[in-house]
């Protein structure tokens, strides 16, 4: 697996900003249900996207804080906020964030060929209106970074507006997830090598 760029910091390396943004994510909101993986690692450092946050912590802890507000306080469901989670990894070829979500997708009901069908981005297997209408709304602005008019219409007749900028909301900060995760080379546990990502 390729190695990470990124210093590990285990927590008594930490100064007291940083160990406050440390202590919101091993001991907060995500770490009360059940895990998709171990937040700490065995040398005492936050696994995934979270190491990075303590680098600089009043942004760490903006993202923390959205991060808790898009998986626990979201108007989608948890289907649906899969369902998109998994739509921006795949496109952004972000093997952690697919090892993470792919394992939360089956807890919350995705099904093995729904789960391939996300890592292939087709999205034909969704019959649901509403998850389907969120599939569709991501992949075109994971394509475009935007909604043409009937696509719009469709999303507003369906999601109505806060859904919408919800969804929005969601999209950017996975992808700003999976390019830091993408930068750091921060792999996945389970050996998947970053695609795209030359050795040097």
């Amino acid at each position: 697996m390729t190695e990470t760029r990124l210093t590990r910091l285990p927590r008594h390396t930490l100064n007291e900003e940083q160990a406050a943004v440390y202590d919101r994510i091993a001991g907060g909101q995500r770490a009360a249900g059940p895990q998709a993986f171990a937040l700490v690692g065995d040398d005492g450092a936050l696994e995934g996207p979270f190491n990075a946050y303590l680098y600089q912590p009043a942004l760490g802890a903006a993202l923390e804080a959205l991060g808790v507000v898009i998986r626990y306080e979201t108007s989608l469901t948890k289907r649906e906020r899969e369902i998109a989670i998994l739509l921006t990894a795949a496109v952004h070829e972000s093997a952690f964030e697919q090892y993470a979500h792919e394992a939360v997708g089956k807890q919350v009901g995705l099904s093995d060929d729904e789960i391939q069908s996300l890592r292939m981005v087709q999205v034909d297997l969704f019959s649901d209106e509403r998850e389907r209408v969120v599939a569709d709304v991501v992949v075109a602005l994971l394509g475009c970074g935007d909604l043409d008019d009937d696509e719009y219409a469709r999303a507003i007749d369906v999601l109505k507006e806060p859904l919408l900028f919800e969804v929005m909301i969601l999209v950017g900060h996975y992808v700003t997830a999976a390019m830091q995760l993408r930068v750091f080379r921060v792999g996945a546990p389970d050996g998947r090598e970053l695609s795209g990502v030359s050795e040097s």
